[in-house]
């Protein structure tokens, strides 16, 4: 696991600032289930039958890979007390197909800091993620815009 990063608010971000996170290793059992509830394609659930198939094996649904990106990135700490959800993800491409065994880690980076016009209490946040094999290859990419609040004054 990465060293959790000091908590911060939107005005503490700076647009460049990247965040480099621990790993996760994609294990068959974890793939299968995650697929079975949520992407039940068999080049995501049937071993034997995506042996065959065009990827020479089993795969990582995206959605699996994406969401385990947001969640070790979420596990350094850097959001979590600022942010209040988002309005999307954007520009999901899938580079190449994680497998059982891979060890997966994500890099994000401040894309964009925009104060909101409306809420003086809060800004948005564009993120690009990377999320990468342990041959640093990227996997998957994609964008989320973070509203985050800024910090509190104390009074």
């Amino acid at each position: 696991m990465a060293t959790r990063a000091a908590a911060r608010y939107f005005d503490e971000l700076e647009e460049g600032e990247r965040f480099v996170t621990g790993t996760w290793t994609l294990d068959e059992a974890e793939i299968v289930a995650f697929a079975r509830a949520f992407d039940p394609q068999p080049i995501h659930v049937d071993a034997e039958g995506a042996a065959e198939g065009p990827y020479g094996g089993l795969i990582a649904s995206g959605f699996q890979t994406m969401a385990l990106g947001f969640r070790l990135f979420y596990e350094l700490g850097v959001i979590n007390d600022a942010c209040i959800g988002g309005p999307g993800i954007d520009n999901v491409r899938f580079h190449r197909p994680a497998r059982p065994g891979d060890r997966i880690h994500a890099i994000a980076t401040v894309a964009e800091a925009r104060p909101s016009r409306s809420k003086p209490d809060r800004g948005y946040v564009r993120m690009a993620y990377e999320v990468r094999n342990q041959r640093d290859e990227p996997v998957l990419s994609y964008e989320i815009v973070h509203i985050l609040m800024r910090r509190p004054s104390s009074s």
